[in-house]
């Protein structure tokens, strides 16, 4: 399912606008992303969880040549999913 199709399906569900709900998940998306730019969780009870990790700076091989190279430290996204939702996906 890409953005179109989800923005469909909360319409349809929700009886609101395509242009309406649209705006409204672009506005969850930024928010997340805002959260979890400055480091805060943001916890969905039921759905999951959105967090940053940490990647240590490491050596890596080029594939090609065979060289190695500096790999630089990075921050990562986590999402960690619920109970509820695994439940769901697991048909429990």
């Amino acid at each position: 399912m890409n953005k179109q199709e989800l923005v469909d399906a909360v319409a349809a569900s929700t009886g609101a606008s395509k242009a309406a709900t649209g705006e409204a998940i672009d506005a969850f998306i930024g928010a997340v992303t805002a959260a979890v730019r400055k480091g805060d969780t943001v916890q969905l009870i039921g759905f999951g969880s959105f967090s940053t990790g940490a990647r240590a700076a490491r050596v890596g091989r080029n594939p090609a040549t065979g060289a190695e190279i500096q790999i630089p430290a990075a921050k990562t996204v986590k999402f960690t999913a619920g109970k509820a939702f695994k439940d769901a996906v697991n048909g429990h």
